[in-house]
């Protein structure tokens, strides 16, 4: 019988822990003399009511370790219950917002989306919006951690290829999750308060240094400007660009860089190609504003990388409609947001070693074509893949557009134009942010779109947050059979 007391455990000390960070935009908006510190004091007494009575309750439960089974289910309890949690002080507070775009706005922002249905949030309280913030930051720490401990194990979409002993990852150097999860976590947090010292330095106001920090590091976008990035054209924008690299960097890298050992780091060629993807991009905007648009060419650069930057590590910041920069290029960005990040990073859709191992197998099966007598396998970082590798790289493919397809049917039958519903399965599904057309475009947002719409999309997001196939497993007969 499947036993659901360790992972109600684990779930009620994260609810729990969820409350007590709602200190936070509390004090926010008692140092702001709004008066809205009372929405979150009511969410904090329920969130931590509930989170304390769920935890007394499965504590009879608990053993030293979870199954495969309960360790999928947490997985996708954590972004299922979290949100759902996270959306109450949408609903207690001034927003005064409905149940559909509370989840929507909770579970945008900790899947690290960026998606809004929010608007005037020029004119939100302070700790809403530090809240919005504060919930992606979390969304980006936890991620990083289901990437690099939970879902190589689990074998899911080919990251078990990061937990193989041929690859000097964290299996070799951290041995236990906690440590991982500790060194994550201080890293994290320093080039969050490196990011927000950044920003300090270029002219913004602390609360918005602040806020900017928190979801550029998470690549998750939200902003208290309805403007987006908008607001802050110029120095900050080279500054944001830099750090939303950084974030959609391999962690793993970064605790062997602080252990003294810089050389996997430059080796890596998940980093290598997402930083040579990015400066091919950057130039070809650049030239093209240059030449085709007459901009100036330091313009057409910087607003070049942070664009790019931001829809290809899942951002999802704006700081102009690229949309009107010519018809060709909304399609780049469609397809640029399809790229992602690199694995163990706070970054999201597809990612970057996907495509190297797709590639791999492609070219080893053109070889086996034409030297069918020959010994040829695919290989990355210079060692030969597994078939199994393969194998849940391309079914992760398949899966991903094929949800694709399904979502953007699904959102086209409630009523959706053809863009919006294509560009918005894409968006939620690889947590990217805004979508292509008018309504949830760069200068659009999602308030307009039907509530049915909303629930889909907010699906969507968890779905592809977790790699697809962590959530899907939960839907076999099979799973529960084990």
């Amino acid at each position: 019988m499947f036993d659901l007391r360790p992972v109600g455990y684990v779930l009620g000390l994260l609810v729990l822990t969820l409350g007590v960070t709602m200190a936070v935009p509390l004090a926010a908006d008692v140092l702001a003399g709004n008066g809205h510190w009372g929405a979150f004091a009511e969410s904090a007494v329920v969130t931590i009511g509930l989170g304390m009575l769920l935890t007394m309750a499965c504590a009879n439960g608990v053993t030293e370790g979870l199954s495969i089974q309960q360790t999928f289910f947490l997985t996708t309890g954590v972004w299922l219950v979290l949100p759902l949690f996270g959306a109450l002080p949408f609903i207690f507070g001034e927003p005064d917002a409905r149940l559909v775009d509370a989840v929507f706005e909770a579970m945008s922002g900790l899947t690290t989306t960026g998606s809004t249905v929010l608007t005037d949030l020029d004119n939100l309280p302070a700790g809403l919006n530090l809240w919005r913030g504060l919930m992606q930051w979390f969304g980006g720490i936890g991620i990083i951690v289901v990437a690099m401990v939970f879902l190589p194990e689990l074998r899911v979409g080919g990251m078990q290829i990061f937990r193989s002993e041929s690859f000097d990852t964290m299996g070799k150097i951290l041995p236990r999750a906690g440590e991982i999860a500790s060194r994550i976590s201080v890293i994290y947090l320093g080039l969050t308060i490196a990011c927000g010292l950044a920003f300090l330095a270029v002219g913004m106001e602390p609360f918005d240094a602040l806020m900017h920090a928190l979801t550029t590091m998470s690549t998750g976008g939200f902003s208290n400007y309805d403007a987006s990035f908008g607001a802050f054209q110029g120095p900050a924008e080279y500054v944001a660009s830099v750090f939303m690299i950084l974030a959609s960097l391999p962690f793993v890298r970064y605790i062997q860089l602080v252990a003294g050992t810089a050389r996997p780091f430059f080796l890596d060629t998940q980093i290598r190609v997402y930083l040579t993807i990015i400066a091919i991009l950057t130039a070809t905007f650049t030239l093209y504003r240059l030449f085709l648009l007459g901009d100036p060419i330091e313009v057409g650069m910087r607003e070049g990388i942070f664009n790019v930057t931001s829809i290809i590590s899942g951002t999802g910041y704006s700081s102009t409609d690229y949309q009107l920069w010519g018809p060709i290029v909304p399609v780049m960005f469609f397809f640029m947001g399809l790229i992602g990040g690199c694995a163990g990073s706070t970054s999201c859709s597809i990612k970057v070693f996907r495509y190297q191992l797709l590639f791999a197998s492609i070219s080893t099966q053109v070889r086996r074509i034409y030297a069918p007598h020959g010994i040829f396998e695919p290989r990355f970082e210079g060692r030969p893949v597994a078939e199994e590798v393969i194998s849940s790289v391309m079914a992760f493919f398949v899966l991903f557009f094929v949800l694709l397809g399904i979502f953007s049917v699904v959102l086209g039958l409630t009523g959706l134009d053809v863009v919006t519903s294509i560009s918005g399965a894409a968006t939620a599904l690889g947590n990217i942010g805004p979508g292509l057309g008018d309504v949830i475009g760069p200068s659009g947002n999602f308030a307009s779109l039907n509530d049915a719409a909303k629930w889909i999309l907010a699906a969507a997001m968890l779905i592809g947050r977790l790699e697809i196939m962590a959530v899907l497993v939960l839907f076999t007969a099979t799973f529960w059979r084990t």
